[in-house]
């Protein structure tokens, strides 16, 4: 990564702080109350061992200094609790809203550029590279004030009563943030690989482990197994680089820090012998102005160690930032969201002329195509793998642009608002998704207000009662992560009975029967033919079996509608259809 491109992404970072200004703000300041407590600290002390070894003043009258101190003590120490509580408070307060956006960006985005990518790669941006700039605000940002404010403070105490110790911590102060952004450069650089290395391998993880099954069948699961040690052990070797540079920054300053205090003490030790007569403004070197300086020298170099020990968050930071800045400034072809809000009360039609739909890129997946699917009517969609059957179906859901014309009930889909236009959709693919805990919550999500009645109507008629009765609490049953506790064929009809209890008003439906076995497959293709009565359907799949009692069947072949009529017209015509038909007869 160019210095450039550091700085670029440096600049990013600062400006999501304004999302928590005022708790940042009340850091700092906490901060510097806390370095005016150290120094208050250190010259009660010194005033203290002056007067018992110096004055020789009984401990007895130094009770109420002593007294003094130990409250000047508590006090730091929840001056210091406090504001690590306003820190972590800020840097979550900053990650939530990142997430936020990230989170809008990834909805906004859509389902079809998001499978662009492996699911283990967003985990990754979503998860780790966010929370790994928790620090960077909690602890970096604040401490970069300090690091200015604190050690000048320091200075200003010891200047009155040495000031050639006051110039030696000055001016060894600038060595250490030298040399710390020296190493800094590296350490962000090797971070920002660290993250590219863990994105790819927990979406190489994932996707292999999600398809153990096949390649165990095919004999490649040793190789796989070699593969993810191989990205193991890349991602140990970056990992223990940014340690080393962790590590070496931590020696930079503590080397540093030890030479000024050591050059200090030094420096006092020769006045006390006197070889040295400065730097005490004419008089000698009193005990008093040695104990002070010597006291806030570690103090002095304490908000700089402290930040050379935050700047690995910076490194760490910069490096999520980069993947985090480039997700969120990538350019989508989005749909246009029109204001229009489509009449719920109307059945759907739908009418096509010269349409081509285009990837998230600008790239042309299907068309052009001309179609139109009257009010009501129930129509099929086949077509070889590849042909554009769910690229259709997403541009109808809104995910994806297109050129052209399409219009729903006479009004152009790009002008209609996208959320009430969904309103009006229920879709039921061939992987169902079951995010929520129980059974019941997963059909609930097509309509939380919906009644008992309505519940058990819509489980009945996609055939749920068959299983849910075996099931061991029954409707409330935990599905599992993935709905693991389900089979294939359940969890479609489940989905299936989320997509009916949804009152719509186009049903779409791609590949519902899809990896079903036969008993699942007649129950889910039962229950979808008798929904798609009750309004405009359109269903993609590659059975072309039971599709007689269907209005139409529509055949696309390269991205194009080639054949549009009914099955037994289309049957008998020699055409594409006729030739999957044959095709899938002679599969089975």
């Amino acid at each position: 990564m160019n210095k450039t491109r550091q700085q670029e992404l440096t600049r990013w970072l600062k400006q999501q702080s304004v999302i928590s200004r005022r708790w940042l703000m009340l850091s700092r300041l906490l901060g510097a109350v806390s370095g005016v407590l150290i120094i208050a600290q250190a010259y009660i002390l010194a005033r203290i061992l002056h007067h018992m070894i110096m004055e020789n003043i009984p401990r007895e009258a130094l009770l109420m200094p002593f007294v003094v101190l130990v409250l000047v003590f508590i006090l730091r120490a929840w001056v210091v609790w406090l504001r690590e509580r306003v820190g972590f408070h800020a840097g979550q307060h900053i990650r939530y809203e990142i997430r936020k956006i990230v989170l809008d960006r990834l909805q906004q985005a859509g389902p079809a550029w998001i499978q662009g990518k492996p699911a283990g790669s967003w985990a990754t941006l979503i998860l780790e590279q966010i929370d790994d700039m928790h620090d960077y605000y909690a602890r970096y940002l604040p401490q970069m004030a300090l690091a200015a404010s604190v050690p000048l403070l320091i200075v200003l105490a010891i200047f009155p009563s040495n000031w050639t110790a006051a110039l030696i911590l000055l001016c060894t102060a600038p060595l250490i943030p030298m040399f710390m952004a020296l190493v800094g450069m590296g350490a962000a650089d090797a971070n920002r690989r660290n993250f590219l290395a863990l994105a790819r391998l927990s979406g190489h993880f994932l996707d292999r482990l999600r398809g153990m099954d096949t390649l165990r069948i095919f004999g490649r699961g040793a190789a796989e197994t070699d593969n993810i040690r191989r990205a193991s052990e890349n991602f140990r070797q970056r990992t223990m680089e940014v340690l080393r540079l962790a590590f070496l920054s931590s020696g930079v300053l503590e080397f540093f820090t030890s030479l000024s205090i050591a050059v200090v003490a030094v420096y006092f030790g020769f006045s006390y012998l006197g070889q040295l007569n400065f730097g005490s403004y004419g008089t000698g070197v009193t005990l008093f102005s040695g104990f002070l300086a010597l006291i806030l020298a570690p103090e002095f170099f304490q908000p700089l160690r402290d930040l050379g020990t935050f700047y690995h968050a910076k490194a760490q930071a910069v490096g999520a930032a980069d993947s985090l800045k480039t997700f969120l400034e990538a350019p989508l072809a989005q749909p246009q969201r029109g204001s229009i809000k489509p009449d719920d009360s109307l059945s759907v039609s739908l009418e096509a002329q010269d349409l081509i739909i285009t990837s998230p890129e600008g790239k042309v997946l299907a068309g052009p195509m001309s179609f139109s699917l009257a009010a009501g009517e129930r129509v099929v969609l086949v077509g070889q793998s590849g042909s554009g059957k769910s690229s259709l179906l997403n541009t109808l859901a809104g995910f994806l642009p297109y050129e052209g014309s399409l219009k729903v009930n006479g009004i152009e889909l790009s002008d209609l608002d996208p959320d009430t236009w969904r309103c009006l959709l229920s879709w039921v693919g061939q992987n169902p998704q079951l995010p929520a805990h129980t059974l019941r919550d997963n059909v609930l999500l097509a309509n939380p207000q919906a009644s008992e009645a309505q519940l058990h109507h819509a489980l009945e008629r996609a055939w749920v009662n068959e299983f849910v009765s075996q099931l061991p609490q029954g409707i409330n049953t935990p599905v599992g992560d993935q709905a693991s506790r389900l089979s294939v064929g359940q969890a479609q009809r489940v989905a299936v009975a989320r997509a009916l209890l949804s009152p719509c008003r186009l049903l779409l439906l791609d590949e519902p029967a899809a990896s079903l076995d036969a008993h699942s497959e007649q129950r889910v293709m039962q229950a979808l033919t008798e929904a798609s009565a009750n309004q405009t359907t359109l269903m993609v799949t590659h059975q072309l079996e039971n599709l007689t009692q269907w209005d139409a069947v529509w055949v696309m072949h390269q991205g194009q509608i080639v054949e549009q009529g009914q099955f037994a017209e289309l049957a008998t015509a020699q055409g594409h259809f006729a030739r999957l038909l044959a095709h899938r007869q002679e599969e089975i």
